[in-house]
């Protein structure tokens, strides 16, 4: 059925690579030598598997499921170098080289960037879950996003019982180097915007000593502050996210392979940035 409609839409799907980001993404990819004694099966396409792995990230399909038909390889396949590309950092290296050409081409707006969290579901549980106070003590984990006006900076995952505000100074402190631009590398915003739930004069004192103006909502005082002006793309930034089907719900009981979604997601949030 999925293969038939593929096969009628007759267009571009968004899980077949295109050229402009296989460019991108080949050079990062770690060789893997094929034994001469026991060479066995010939290693799987890359550019295929790669494929393969976008095709669960955009329609959340378990990977058992995965249609051979499409030539993808199996789903276990595409999960090991899932992994193994992302234990080489190659989606964290592909992130930083796309965020030094947005910069380049001046997308990126250093005067101001939003913070928040966003809870999802946990089915299976695993590292980084917990509780979730917003979802009746069910087990769920937390994105944690940090943006500038279009553009995801960073993004974490902790578990659905942690507090937004613990977040605050380590996602600014993961915000990676931004080359792009003649001088020393960019790696702070000029001011940090946050809602109630980072509101504590202890971290808007950390925020200050790392160089950044905090604007931080305080609680107890009435809605209509004006600061949703500016918060409102960090909630586009968690649209774009959960706009792929995989990261609306958590089905990995292992956290890096959830992290690794994340990163690859937003390394093609910021390569559309690049694309007209």
């Amino acid at each position: 059925m999925v293969v038939d409609q593929v096969v009628r839409k007759g267009q571009q799907q968004p899980w077949v690579v295109p050229d402009d980001l296989w460019d991108r993404i080949h050079p990062l990819l770690p060789a893997v030598p094929r034994r001469s004694d026991h060479p066995g099966r010939k290693r799987l396409n890359d550019r295929k598997v790669l494929s393969g792995i976008l095709f669960v990230l955009y329609t959340g399909i378990p990977w058992e499921f995965l249609p051979q038909e499409l030539g993808f390889g199996s789903g276990m396949t595409c999960w090991r170098r899932l992994r193994d590309w992302n234990e080489a950092g190659v989606w964290q290296r592909l992130h930083e080289s796309l965020l030094a050409e947005l910069n380049a081409a001046d997308g990126l707006d250093w005067s101001r960037a939003v913070i928040d969290g966003s809870h999802i579901r946990a089915m299976k549980g695993g590292p980084k879950t917990g509780p979730s106070p917003v979802d009746r003590a069910r087990t769920g984990s937390k994105h944690h996003l940090i943006t500038d006006a279009h553009i995801p900076l960073t993004i974490s995952l902790t578990g659905g019982n942690r507090n937004d505000i613990t977040q605050l100074i380590p996602l600014i402190q993961a915000i990676p180097p931004v080359r792009g631009r003649r001088g020393r590398p960019r790696q702070r915003p000029d001011k940090v915007y946050a809602d109630r739930g980072y509101d504590h004069d202890k971290y808007r004192r950390k925020v200050r000593e790392l160089g950044i103006t905090p604007v931080i909502a305080r609680r107890g005082q009435p809605h209509g502050s004006g600061l949703g002006v500016h918060r409102w793309v960090v909630e586009q930034g968690f649209a774009l996210l959960h706009w792929f089907r995989r990261l609306r719900i958590r089905w990995e009981i292992r956290d890096d392979i959830h992290e690794a979604f994340l990163r690859l997601a937003y390394a093609i949030i910021c390569w559309r940035r690049l694309t007209p």
